[in-house]
């Protein structure tokens, strides 16, 4: 306008009120800086409380004085309660509070305007206002105050027209609040609503997660908004966080800081995801807190030579490599299913409970899609533990990349499956896949899981999807790991091992010899001729050219004779002594 020589101009006349709108733009701008402000609040309400109190109740102070100290002691050593999460908060909550008290006992007694008490809360209040001011959760909850404030707006914006915000809460990683939805609306329609709050809040792609609430109200809904992803750096294994299988063990952490704890007994577990997401990393983070159970046996099957479960060795009672071992492994699995069965039977029981001496058995299956191929018949047995095995604690742990009907062989084995983890996976399709069908459309979205070891769970435990990150441990930690479990290790159960010798005694197949005692003979010269760290089974199956199942009978009864010993977990040799005889 004044390009073209036109000024303007601001005309006041009788019949414009001033005040209503000064007080009203003043009245707003202290309401929407009212944290900001909070410090001279705090100064005013001292001021007064101490004039109020020396006028009227002087004699008051000593009470002043033990509340103030009272107060200030509980926010110290319980603040967290009243979420002061931090040392540091509780310690500036309380230094703030006993500062505050102080100021009020002397000016209740003496009078807010005796020098030197207002040059003393001045200072004070400058000193204790500058950490207020500099907090980051103070200014990120007054940041996300103002931007919920204009929820209305988003909402019609994102498709939620009728929502309301009803509770947020900041902490380190972003802010969450719980959203009543509109007339009709359900979580569903929150969750198709993702990419359009993500704009609407400004928020970084793949920033929101939407999921129900706990009490199961469809009329709800939890949204977290991250702005600093927890889960951008790998987490280091603290070590194991169980000692028996009957306790829940602790797999990675949620967004929120929270352990991702699973309870395993009479459990079959599925770990998926495309290679490269972290399924051998959670599988090496299941097999360290399992090491750590003295009730427990662990099988493996790993058809990869051995490549992925070959360093837990020295903790892995038995461990098949190639599809001729992976069946008689299963098949013997089986044995000790029935042999188990049984004895429950017998002494009118329902359930094995784990024990040192009575262990559960849980079976390792990296890459299940190469046993279904290699190794077909050795799926009815896995599919007939899937079916069986819980009662008797014979449990399954597989873990494939995409387990469709043609990798797991039967759909059974997948349809047993209670805990479900999946990793990353390239299409929507293939998380319905491992979690079950529709769980994409409910919000499990695990094709847009962004860096290994981060997965999605689904269990009786977990049924709502928050993202987590498994713990990391490397080829060191592994080694660590067996080395200091390796020595505590228990050994299959009388039951299991009666089992064993009974279906060894049965009538064989053709295609393998019978005992006999030159068997015998070879078996007791392999063990002569060993090294100083002893033989593998595999090595003495080989030479006596008998069964898994023979060849452990023989070497349990030369132990009972002092005839063997055991060297290391899969390794033997004969007794010194007997040997120099």
């Amino acid at each position: 306008m004044r390009r073209y020589g036109i000024q303007p101009v601001a005309s006041i006349t009788d019949d414009l009120d001033i005040a209503p709108l000064l007080i009203t733009s003043v009245g707003r701008l202290l309401w929407r800086y009212r944290s900001e402000l909070a410090p001279v609040t705090m100064l005013a309400l001292l001021i007064g409380t101490g004039t109020i109190l020396h006028s009227s109740y002087r004699l008051w102070w000593p009470t002043v004085a033990g509340i103030t100290a009272l107060v200030a002691g509980v926010l110290l050593y319980a603040g967290r309660w009243v979420n002061l999460t931090r040392p540091i908060e509780r310690a500036y909550a309380a230094t703030a509070t006993a500062f505050a008290g102080g100021w009020l006992t002397t000016s209740t007694a003496h009078g807010p305007f005796t020098k030197p008490l207002p040059l003393v809360l001045a200072i004070g209040c400058v000193v204790l206002a500058a950490p207020w001011w500099a907090h980051r959760r103070r200014r990120a909850r007054v940041r996300v105050e103002r931007t919920l404030a204009a929820w209305p707006d988003i909402a019609q914006a994102a498709g939620l027209a009728g929502s309301r915000v009803q509770s947020a809460i900041v902490d380190l990683w972003g802010y969450r609040f719980r959203l009543g939805l509109g007339l009709g609306q359900t979580v569903e329609d929150a969750v198709a609503a993702v990419p359009r709050l993500e704009s609407a809040l400004g928020s970084t792609r793949g920033g929101v997660r939407v999921q129900p609430v706990a009490s199961k109200k469809a009329n709800r809904a939890d949204v977290r908004v991250i702005e600093t992803d927890p889960h951008a750096n790998a987490i280091t294994w603290p070590g194991p966080s169980i000692t028996f299988i009957t306790q829940p063990a602790k797999l990675g952490l949620f967004e929120d800081g929270a352990p991702v704890r699973v309870p395993l007994l009479r459990r079959h577990g599925l770990f998926g995801g495309v290679s490269g997401a972290g399924k051998s990393g959670g599988v090496n983070v299941l097999l360290g807190e399992l090491t750590a159970c003295p009730d427990v046996i662990l099988w493996g099957i790993d058809l990869k030579r051995g490549m992925e479960l070959q360093p837990w060795a020295s903790c892995i009672d038995r461990l098949a490599t190639t599809p001729q071992e992976a069946e008689a492994l299963l098949r013997d699995a089986v044995i000790v299913l029935d042999g188990r069965a049984d004895d429950l039977a017998q002494r009118g029981k329902r359930v094995w409970d784990p024990s040192p001496a009575r262990p559960a058995l849980v079976i390792i299956i990296d890459e299940y899609a190469e046993l279904a191929s290699e190794a077909p018949q050795a799926i009815d047995h896995a599919d007939s533990i899937a079916r069986r095995g819980r009662a008797v604690a014979v449990q399954l742990v597989a873990a494939t990349q995409r387990p469709s009907k043609d990798a797991m062989g039967k759909s059974a084995v997948r349809s047993q499956m209670d805990i479900r983890v999946c990793f990353r996976v390239r299409e929507a399709r293939d998380a319905d896949l491992i979690l079950g069908q529709g769980m994409v459309k409910t919000g499990w979205h695990a094709h847009k899981l962004d860096a290994p070891g981060k997965f999605l769970i689904s269990s009786p435990d977990h049924d709502i999807p928050r993202r987590a990150r498994t713990y990391l441990l490397d080829d060191h930690g592994v080694h660590t790991t067996t080395e200091r479990h390796s020595t505590h290790r228990p050994s299959l159960d009388a039951v299991s091992v009666q089992a064993l010798e009974r279906a060894a005694e049965m009538p064989i197949t053709e295609d393998a010899p019978p005992p006999s005692r030159e068997a015998e003979k070879v078996l007791m010269a392999a063990l002569r001729q060993a090294p100083a760290e002893g033989v593998r089974i595999n090595d003495l199956m080989r030479a006596t050219r008998m069964r898994r199942t023979w060849v452990y009978q023989r070497l349990q009864d030369l132990a009972r004779t002092q005839q063997a010993e055991q060297v290391s977990r899969g390794f033997w040799r004969a007794t010194p002594e007997k040997h120099a005889q």
